[in-house]
């Protein structure tokens, strides 16, 4: 698709990618079967396809309506069509490079500005672990539609704290310490098991994907440089490898060379901090064996995998949560349709409440009708996922990581 870019964009490393990426569609279509908002409403413009074209017309300076924004906000970034796509379509760049364009010329109403500005400054705050306490205290009397953002008050448990000589980072995230403390915890319990000492930086926090993806790119990338600068000492003293246990952070710490890519300062250290950046799933892989051993087969129990689209499609690791609690004994059911959002996708099931609870209630009656029984638990790989889901169903959810802690053999 050939794309003459408007003269604001010509010359600018936003426009020349988001022109090439353009160039590589075909309108073959096959992103249409796999789109979840084009599953739900049917229109064109609510497609990859669709989108690729309004991009084009921003790209190449044509007027630009709320009508067009409304089509790139209703995207779930699921980048669902990027798996499905033939031609390579980078999808998911692309149209963090249109909202921002668009943005900058279709001014938003105030209520609108007010909500996205309290999700970047809100979730990413530290006063955001007191405002989490002070709900789950309340969270009897809150609304329903409070009640489904602030889950049960949880137990962290223990952290490990035998040091080891392999040691990595963790990225703690900025609201999965707040909401479900558990997951890092059982994070560092499962690698202590392996004799790997787990560390976390003080001043490492958000990914940058929740400014990123609400088009404020400058502080998103701020996010990540201060990640870098976090993080960076632990590395020049040989830790291993950074570990993400929330897909959503490790898909966009993943990209942090390709963001960082022009800034002389950060391009080279962006690089070498994704070049190291794992998925706990894709860390624990070799170790398989050792984990085996450490496991008490009583307690590999049945479970429910629910894949988020960050893993299987952001990192491109469909599967190897599945492999990996598969040989570690647990047995493992995926849902039908396991290739579609749950609907979460970062802030979206607060900017768009409608089609994501839709996407939850389909996901929910899908994982219903693989396995029927209330007890078996539902397990995902982020937190967003999980907290989603949660609000739909009394099942329990938790993140994978947590049923191979609790399977360990105790000391």
């Amino acid at each position: 698709m050939h794309t003459e870019l408007a003269e604001f964009l010509m010359n600018t490393p936003e426009g020349q990618e988001a022109k090439d990426i353009v160039g590589r569609c075909v309108h073959c279509g096959f992103c249409t079967a796999t789109c979840p908002t084009y599953q739900l409403l049917g229109d064109e413009l609510d497609s990859p396809r669709g989108r690729i074209y309004l991009m084009k017309q921003v790209l190449e300076g044509q007027a630009v309506t709320e009508k067009t924004q409304l089509h790139l906000d209703r995207c779930l970034s699921c980048r669902n069509c990027e798996t499905t796509c033939p031609s390579g379509v980078e999808y998911g760049r692309l149209v963090d490079i249109g909202r921002k364009i668009v943005d900058d010329q279709v001014p938003r109403p105030w209520t609108q500005k007010l909500v996205r500005t309290a999700l970047k400054e809100g979730l990413t705050s530290p006063l955001f672990a007191p405002a989490m306490k002070l709900g789950q205290w309340f969270r009897p009397l809150l609304p329903e539609t409070l009640k489904n953002k602030v889950p049960a008050a949880q137990d962290s448990g223990t952290w490990p704290q035998r040091p080891h000589a392999t040691r990595v980072l963790l990225l703690a995230g900025c609201v999965q310490p707040a909401m479900l403390p558990n997951i890092n915890s059982a994070t560092a319990r499962v690698l202590d098991a392996l004799q790997i000492q787990t560390l976390v930086a003080d001043k490492a926090g958000c990914c940058g994907a929740i400014r990123y993806h609400l088009n404020d790119h400058a502080g998103g990338l701020d996010d990540m440089r201060r990640n870098i600068d976090a993080w960076w000492p632990w590395v020049e003293q040989g830790v291993e490898a950074i570990i993400m246990n929330a897909s959503g952070c490790g898909a966009t710490v993943k990209e942090y060379g390709h963001k960082l890519r022009h800034d002389p300062q950060y391009a080279e250290r962006a690089a070498r901090i994704s070049a190291m950046t794992y998925d706990v799933s894709e860390y624990l892989l070799p170790h398989v064996a050792r984990l085996q051993g450490l496991l008490s087969p009583s307690k590999t129990g049945s479970m429910v995998f629910h894949p988020p689209c960050t893993l299987q499609h952001g990192q491109k690791m469909k599967g190897v949560v599945e492999d990996l609690m598969t040989r570690l004994g647990f047995g493992v059911s995926v849902p039908a349709e396991g290739h579609l959002c749950c609907g979460s996708a970062g802030t979206y099931s607060v900017l768009q409440p409608k089609l994501a609870y839709e996407l939850r209630d389909r996901k929910l009656a899908a994982i219903e009708q693989v396995c029927p029984n209330p007890d078996t638990p539902v397990a995902s790989a982020n937190i967003g996922c999980i907290t989603h889901l949660q609000s739909g169903t009394q099942r329990q959810l938790l993140h994978w990581i947590e049923l191979i802690d609790a399977a360990l053999v105790d000391d």
